[in-house]
């Protein structure tokens, strides 16, 4: 594969598994399993897979039920992981981590934000506790059975130029789904939701012998953290939600607000790259930028290059946009589409070998169509692909077109309702723009939680803002929270770093 192309893929992936991203619920007095006994954990060594430099982690498993409503039927295991504090004498208790997803690892997710420059004094406080929810990697996994050719492009559905597109992309969604049941021997996809992996957290921090539990999600792990928020009341200590999808569970409303989030963050691209036009041609003003892209969308639409068209051009640019330092990247890669007929690539598809992505991919159909009812007819999607086309030009639709949820089996319970009544201990931190969970979401989440939660908005661009950012406002409030415990009065916006 040419480096140009490398540059597409790589993106690309990144938006696959980034929310790659996005809850189901027992009212929080029926979530009375996380009271029985857990059985003490058993501290070793990391599998060899898990990064961890420093050889600083632990891993041990933890027994959940696979159906909460049986909890003495099957059993699985929940690989968790634990980067311990090294000062006891300020340790305060646990922070239960989660990347993103559904269906994203987070076993070196302690190690990871470590290295990115997590404060000493968090480390200090905390146990930090990854994990592998329930189905991903060194958990009890699922499978949909994904080969590696195979005509489905992940978590988000391909941009549909006309109704046909999405009525080509039905059939595909409807055989994905198929295929996901078939594949389930075990009847383990049914039991992967929101819900049972909040009550997944609340076994953990049973097992590990703490009272309550603190909690740091990103992207989907707001949607996580939220849920168990709001089962939990009693037992949720300190909550941090950052990058928010607006509620307890990714819906239809959510995925289409990934078309808001590029159109609100795209504009930085554009001037980022109208600013170092002598270098990458791409246009000297931001809207000289915005007419490339449509140019190169509609252009790859009708000639395909060496397998890149226009949908994954522009799955691959709203990718781009989760990190500003992705732009070059991107910027390189339209310059070589713009001035070459034919990248040429080396890469070998084995049709028979399983997709890399299999099990990322199955869990996040799982828990986001397990979490709450999707729209059953194809009708429904023309109507609002056709809605953001117009509203969202850059990449509405493709956020509203249809996934597989359409077609899947009907969620044993309702969604988690947000629970407004507890203890003020949830701090949502979320940048203005962000491609995939933009602002709207952090402010949908706050309406929700009333004035059991603060908002802290950032004038700040990407997916990612405590630690992974570089705001220090931001930082330094969250840090203060998670330390002290000191939650601000009210609302506060961070000014631009």
């Amino acid at each position: 594969m040419d480096r140009q192309r490398s540059v597409g893929r790589g993106v690309i992936l990144a938006a696959v598994l980034g929310l790659t991203g996005t809850v189901l619920g027992m009212p929080a007095a029926a979530a009375g399993p996380g009271d029985e006994p857990a059985p003490p954990v058993e501290w070793g060594e990391c599998p060899e897979d898990v990064p961890d430099d420093l050889a600083q982690l632990q891993c041990a498993t933890v027994p959940v039920p696979l159906d909460y409503s049986d909890p003495d039927g099957e059993q699985i295991e929940i690989m968790i992981s634990r980067l311990a504090s090294k000062n006891p004498d300020k340790r305060r208790g646990v922070l239960l981590l989660n990347p993103g997803g559904p269906g994203g690892t987070g076993l070196d997710q302690p190690n990871f934000l470590s290295t990115q420059g997590m404060p000493a004094s968090v480390l200090d406080s905390y146990d930090l506790i990854g994990m592998d929810t329930r189905g991903v990697g060194h958990s009890t996994p699922v499978s949909c059975g994904f080969a590696g050719d195979q005509e489905y492009a992940g978590n988000i559905p391909p941009y549909a130029v006309d109704d046909a597109g999405v009525a080509d992309q039905a059939a595909i969604a409807q055989g994905v789904a198929e295929q996901c049941a078939a594949n389930d021997d075990e009847g383990r996809l049914r039991h992967l939701s929101t819900a049972n992996i909040a009550r997944d957290l609340d076994r953990i921090r049973a097992a590990l012998g703490e009272e309550k539990a603190s909690f740091l999600g990103y992207s989907y792990g707001t949607a996580l953290g939220a849920a168990y928020a709001s089962m939990f009341p009693e037992r949720a200590d300190r909550i941090v939600l950052d990058s928010n999808i607006g509620d307890t569970h990714l819906d239809h409303d959510g995925m289409r607000r990934y078309g808001q989030g590029m159109e609100e963050t795209f504009p930085d691209f554009e001037k980022w790259a109208a600013a170092r036009h002598d270098a990458y041609g791409l246009g000297s003003t931001p809207e000289e930028v915005r007419e490339t892209y449509f140019t190169l969308a509609e252009r790859l639409d009708e000639a395909p290059v060496e397998g890149i068209n226009g949908q994954v051009f522009r799955l691959a640019t709203f990718a781009t946009l989760y990190r500003e330092a992705s732009y070059g990247g991107m910027a390189q890669y339209w310059q070589s589409l713009l001035h070459s007929e034919a990248p040429v690539s080396n890469a070998q598809t084995n049709p028979v070998a399983p997709s890399p992505h299999d099990n990322s991919w199955s869990v996040f159909l799982a828990v986001t169509c397990n979490d709450v009812e999707w729209p059953e007819d194809v009708e429904t999607y023309e109507r609002a692909v056709a809605e953001d086309r117009e509203q969202y030009p850059l990449f509405g639709a493709a956020a509203a077109n249809i996934t597989p949820c359409a077609y899947w089996q009907e969620p044993l319970e309702p969604p988690v309702a947000v629970d407004d009544d507890g203890p003020t201990n949830v701090l949502i931190v979320q940048n203005q723009r962000d491609p995939v969970t933009p602002l709207r979401g952090g402010e949908l989440l706050d309406e929700k939680f009333g004035d059991r939660s603060r908002l802290v908005s950032v004038d700040g661009s990407g997916h990612g803002v405590y630690v992974l950012g570089d705001n220090p406002c931001a930082l330094n409030v969250t840090t203060k929270y998670l330390v002290d415990g000191t939650m601000p009065e009210k609302n506060l916006t961070c000014d631009a770093a």
